[in-house]
């Protein structure tokens, strides 16, 4: 792999980590899609990188339980969706196409088929 695409992977994992950290904080904004992206481009561009991550515990918090059983709480599912739905209707909104509203549509239907059906719900632990 180039080395400039290295670096770019290197850079994105850094700025999803910092996204779902600040998510951490902030109620509303999701920490899990950001920690699974930024896991996904450490992947990409280091293995030193992405040991590191994986020994973080930002990581071992929110990730690595998702990760091992495919599973989320029903807090976590809520959040992601309720954002995800906001941002796609948000386009539909702004995007006079036709076409456009229903693959937004299709999307959000295979979302929820997803986070309900795929997902499997777990307990948060105490």
């Amino acid at each position: 792999m180039k080395k400039s695409m290295r670096i770019l992977y290197i850079t994105l994992g850094f700025v999803f980590v910092a996204i779902g950290s600040i998510g951490v904080v902030v109620p509303i904004l999701p920490t899990t899609p950001f920690l699974l992206l930024a896991s996904f481009f450490f992947s990409r561009g280091s293995e030193r990188f992405n040991r590191w991550f994986a020994g973080t515990k930002l990581y071992k918090n929110h990730l690595e339980e998702f990760l091992r059983n495919r599973s989320m709480t029903r807090k976590t599912k809520v959040q992601l969706l309720t954002l995800a739905s906001s941002v796609m209707l948000l386009s539909a909104y702004f995007v006079k196409i036709i076409y456009f509203r229903g693959f937004i549509v299709l999307c959000m239907f295979y979302l929820y088929y997803y986070f309900v059906f795929r997902i499997k719900t777990i307990m948060p632990e105490v």
